[in-house]
């Protein structure tokens, strides 16, 4: 191809003007480098979860791992408690900034005068369930009569079971309550106690078939208790950040992201971070946990929170009913 003189001139002008422009920003790039703003130190933040670390907390593993928590400028110290009933407390107490609970048990505690609210969801199912062993002679729950069955958490638990033998056509007076503790699985297989109300779904179901037993679950939805949220995020109203509340669920909802589209992968940034997750009973309970997780832990259904509240009143469980401002938050909103 031919130029012209006048053609070519300009193009030679336009060249010699870019290697100069690119040789001053070559020159200006260590200085540039030097005045460059530091990186804002992240706000630190304390989450104590509801138990030992488990498949329930994997989108808080994933955010933490994959760098969400990091990105959103968050520092998150993740702390698995000593004793499982503290962590609301701990917040309420303003010692800690988030708590990992349970819907039904907020409730309870907003009754008792605890400074809590809900901001987020982390598992949107219930997980509970009344289980007794398939092979045993408990086929239905009104095979329960007369039976003793566990529980692990006193008051709500109870409030749970109540309702569920109503449902069926039994009085709290019809059964033997037990406390077992956390000794759920052995209690059951060992014949202590006919079924244990608070087992979960997704780990005690498993951990009896790894053991050699078959358990049947009666879900407490589908026995006239309304739906509810298993795990959720809490803080205290008073003195929580919403700003980094914000940006704690963003993360979280990248994580539960990054695990709904791959689960596999995600199994394997989980277990890694501990010895003691790789084993069977917690990759069983991973496959039957992840597509439990909210994927809008920040989204707010003020429907499920007041059914729920008028519930745990009709049950008599509570006096009156707070309204839903009292116990879940929008942090989302401006």
């Amino acid at each position: 191809m031919v130029y012209s003189t006048k053609a070519s001139g300009r193009m030679r002008a336009a060249f010699i003007m870019m290697s100069s422009l690119a040789a001053i920003l070559a020159l200006a790039g260590p200085a540039a480098a030097q005045t460059k703003a530091p990186a804002k130190t992240p706000d630190k933040m304390s989450l104590i979860l509801d138990w030992f670390v488990n498949p329930d907390h994997g989108p808080i593993v994933i955010a933490k791992e994959r760098g969400f928590f990091k990105n959103a400028g968050l520092d998150i110290n993740i702390v698995a408690p000593a004793n499982p009933a503290d962590p609301p407390k701990m917040v309420a107490a303003g010692k800690a900034d988030l708590a990992v609970s349970y819907q039904p048990q907020l409730h309870l505690n907003v009754h008792q005068g605890m400074k809590l609210v809900r901001v987020g969801t982390l598992v949107s199912t219930p997980l509970t369930c009344l289980v007794t062993l398939a092979k045993g002679p408990i086929k239905s729950i009104k095979d329960l009569k007369g039976k003793k069955i566990g529980f692990a958490v006193p008051g709500v638990q109870e409030v749970l079971l109540t309702a569920m033998l109503r449902h069926n056509g039994l009085g709290p007076n019809d059964v033997q309550r037990v406390n077992i503790g956390f000794s759920i699985s052995p209690a059951l297989m060992s014949n202590q106690v006919a079924g244990v109300i608070g087992a979960f779904r997704n780990f005690e179901l498993n951990q009896l078939k790894i053991e050699g037993s078959e358990g049947r679950c009666f879900y407490p939805e589908s026995e006239g208790i309304p739906a509810y949220d298993e795990l959720i995020y809490v803080a205290n109203p008073e003195t929580m950040k919403k700003d980094q509340v914000r940006r704690f669920l963003a993360a979280t909802e990248l994580g539960a992201q990054f695990i709904l589209n791959n689960p596999g992968e995600s199994w394997k940034i989980f277990s890694a971070t501990s010895k003691t997750l790789q084993n069977e009973l917690n990759r069983r309970a991973w496959l039957d946990t992840y597509p439990r997780f909210a994927t809008r832990p920040a989204a707010m259904d003020e429907g499920r929170y007041a059914t729920f509240e008028a519930f745990l009143h009709k049950m008599g469980a509570v006096k009156s009913q707070t309204p839903v401002a009292k116990l879940t938050m929008d942090v989302t909103r401006p």
